[in-house]
């Protein structure tokens, strides 16, 4: 036998705190220890990490309780981590690495990660790999604690499904389980495309007599085309020469009106500078200037006439306005601070010497000019000077009344010029007039001409919306003949026909026609393809039938093959184990009672059965030797572990798995054949590697390796490495 198991490592998982690691290097491993140190964890962390869901199967209610919780000594971990190691030199693994490790990683907030070979992976890529080498997580192939009679306790349904994934057959069933998956989907996406090609038929079919109306249309779009060109050919060779013409009179008429414009600026200005609006002014101006001449005389004169009665009544002399005691009193004392200074050799006091000598005088002037009366040498002077003053206004006032006289002399002369001047700028200004209006006419024409060109532009646009590329080239065509010198109620009659085509076209209803056709022909191409791809999904459907079909003959046939292998060999085990009878596994009969019920009118209808009812499942038969008693209901808890050991390794015998693991399947079972279970179970290793865990001293005999579990006072299991001799006294 060929070793893939190598190892299992735990590190945080339940009660292996501590990372803990198993190396296999025996093709019988037996695990042993007290009650209660954790070996029963070792079988449940196969479970877990081979991808068992079942919280249950595993003695925990959550994924937060496979992580190790905590004790006193050790603080609890965040994370339960199992690893398993398997030799794949042989590809027993359909993967190409000679050593495989898969991983499984659960978190406290219950996530789980899946690692192959350090790689992050899906559980069902973890599932489909195992299962081509026939191992499950919650296969026949572990066997926990207390679950050795479960094949025995089981449902007929359940037994059929542990002997098929002990025949292999689950890889089998997993491709039919895609398959039929696939088939359903095809299912759902032939309805899907039969959906779209209804909703797509009613819009074809509209789209279809929209491109018969294109059709039609068409032949109307050419005659259009045809004399679009000739009238936009005649409507621009008669827009391009009326511009022409009336740019030509409109220039010759602004020429005309520029030059009577100027003449009348002349005009005006000349006007202007014969008429007396300048002289009046100027007159006004003067005979204000001579208003205020002669107020000013008068004042003058009634000044000096006060001036000279005053003149007349003064008598008052200098000496009799300064007595003479105080002017000498005033000198000497001006002499004495003057010859002060002079001795001093200070020049600051110099300095204010002179100042005080400076404000004495001043003070004496002041007095003297403040209350003194005025005299009669000051009186005189005072007339002499306004008689001066009197006389030059009297002149300047002769001198303005002279510049009066002659700009009203000017007025007069002036207003005659204007007179003429005035009528000859009115005559020029209604030349101007006349001009203007001509002018303003020619625009006028030009402003129609510009209207019919924005019509002709907007005729154009609508052509291209119409008809598209075919309106491109009339341009470049001759001038039609007599297109200059025709009528325009002609090209008016030649419009209105161009309008009406132009009305049936759109009420044809097509818009543009290439959008249209494009979207038919889209359309078509889509339905086609809808039409190709349903047959193909239909041919899709029946093929994956074909694989589901040929995956069910398949299964049946190795199914009904392998029973009858296992049935040789549980024969010879049970017979082994029991020491004579028989075990038989046989397929049920499929149940068909279907239920009754009463319709609305009071008729029986008979219900389809479901499923379930109609699966055909496994049942044993079982005969004692020297017993007449049958059926697995009259057995004792020693007979039924030993039948269930007989039907576990029977099937184990079939289809080998790479390894099982057996948690205390021994445990009810009493000296005489625990010998026989572990002769059972050398003769078992020479084909699958075992993993036992076990109290049983025949069944640590047969075994290759010893591991021990212990647990301290921590509550963290650990691994020892127990002697032979010694396993007796650790699994005490």
């Amino acid at each position: 036998m060929i070793l893939s198991l190598k190892s299992i490592e735990l590190s945080g998982f339940k009660s292996f705190g501590k990372k803990s690691e198993l190396v296999f290097t025996s093709p019988i491993a037996s695990i042993v220890g007290p009650n209660g140190s954790g070996k029963s964890n070792v079988a449940e962390a196969f479970r877990f990490v081979l991808g068992e869901q079942s919280m249950k199967s595993m003695r925990s209610r959550r994924g937060e309780d496979l992580i190790w919780g905590g004790s006193p000594a050790m603080s609890r971990a965040n994370r339960a981590s199992v690893k398993v190691t398997f030799d794949n030199t042989h590809r027993l693994l359909d993967i190409d690495f000679k050593e495989v490790v898969i991983e499984r990683v659960v978190y406290r907030d219950g996530q789980n990660e899946y690692l192959l070979n350090g790689s992050q992976v899906r559980l069902k890529d973890v599932i489909r790999l195992l299962a081509g080498a026939n191992i499950g997580g919650s296969g026949y192939q572990i066997i926990s604690q207390g679950e050795a009679d479960r094949i025995l306790n089981a449902s007929a349904r359940e037994r059929r499904e542990m002997v098929e994934d002990a025949l292999g057959l689950k890889l089998y069933q997993h491709k039919k389980a895609e398959s039929e998956k696939k088939l359903e989907e095809t299912g759902v996406n032939i309805d899907k495309t039969k959906s779209l090609r209804r909703e797509i038929a009613p819009h074809l079919n509209f789209l279809r007599a929209q491109v018969e109306k294109i059709e039609k249309a068409r032949e109307m779009k050419e005659e259009l085309a045809a004399k679009m060109h000739e009238y936009l050919a005649r409507e621009n060779a008669y827009i391009t020469q009326e511009d022409a013409r009336l740019l030509e009179e409109a220039r010759a008429h602004d020429a005309d009106a520029r030059a009577l414009a100027t003449r009348a600026d002349e005009m005006r200005q000349k006007r202007g500078g014969t008429a007396p609006g300048a002289s009046e002014v100027e007159v006004n101006a003067l005979e204000s200037k001579l208003s205020h001449a002669r107020q000013e005389s008068a004042r003058l004169e009634r000044e000096l006439g006060r001036a000279e009665g005053a003149l007349e009544a003064n008598t008052v002399t200098v000496e009799q306005i300064v007595p003479v005691p105080h002017v000498r009193q005033f000198v000497r004392e001006i002499e004495v601070e003057i010859g002060q200074a002079e001795q001093s050799d200070d020049i600051g006091n110099v300095r204010g010497v002179l100042s005080s000598v400076r404000g004495k005088i001043k003070s004496f002037i002041e007095g003297l000019t403040g209350s003194a009366p005025e005299t009669s040498e000051e009186a005189r002077l005072h007339v002499e000077s306004l008689t001066h003053q009197l006389k030059a206004a009297q002149e300047h006032e002769h001198s303005i009344v002279a510049e009066l006289e002659t700009a009203r002399a000017k007025i007069a002369a002036a207003r005659d010029a204007t007179f003429a001047a005035e009528r000859e700028v009115i005559e020029t200004e209604g030349k101007l007039r006349e001009a203007r209006s001509r002018l303003a006419a020619v625009q006028n024409a030009r402003d129609q001409i510009a209207a019919l060109r924005e019509r002709f532009e907007e005729e154009i646009r609508e052509g291209i919306t119409l008809i598209g590329a075919a309106i491109h080239g009339w341009d470049k065509s001759e001038i039609p003949q007599g297109a200059l010198s025709e009528d325009r109620s002609t090209q008016e009659k030649r419009r209105r026909e161009i309008e009406r085509l132009k009305i049936k076209i759109e009420e044809s209803g097509i818009g543009n026609g290439d959008a249209v056709m494009r979207e038919f022909n889209n359309t078509k191409e889509r339905d086609e393809f809808l039409a190709k791809e349903l047959i193909d999904l239909e041919q899709s459907a029946a093929s994956l039938q074909n694989i589901i079909a040929e995956l069910e003959e398949t299964i049946d046939a190795r199914f009904t093959e392998g029973l009858k292998l296992i049935n040789v060999a549980l024969h010879e085990f049970f017979a082994k184990l029991f020491g004579g009878g028989e075990a038989k596994l046989f397929v049920e009969k499929p149940k068909h009672s279907a239920k009754r019920d009463l319709d609305e009118d009071g008729d029986e209808i008979e219900e389809v059965p479901d499923e379930d009812e109609l699966y055909a499942g496994l049942a044993i038969s079982v005969t004692l030797p020297r017993k007449k008693m049958h059926g697995l209901e009259v057995l004792s808890g020693g007979e039924r572990a030993l039948t269930s050991i007989a039907l576990i390794f029977s099937m184990s015998q079939v289809n080998p798995p790479p390894f099982l693991i057996l948690d205390e399947t021994d445990a009810a079972l009493d000296e005489a054949n625990s010998k026989r279970y572990a002769d059972m179970i050398r003769e078992l290793g020479a084909k699958s590697q075992l993993i036992v865990i076990t109290h049983n001293r025949a069944t640590m005999a047969a075994a290759g390796e010893l591991y021990g579990v212990t647990m301290g006072s921590d509550g963290v299991s650990k691994l020892l490495s127990v002697k032979f001799e010694e396993a007796t006294k650790v699994a005490k």
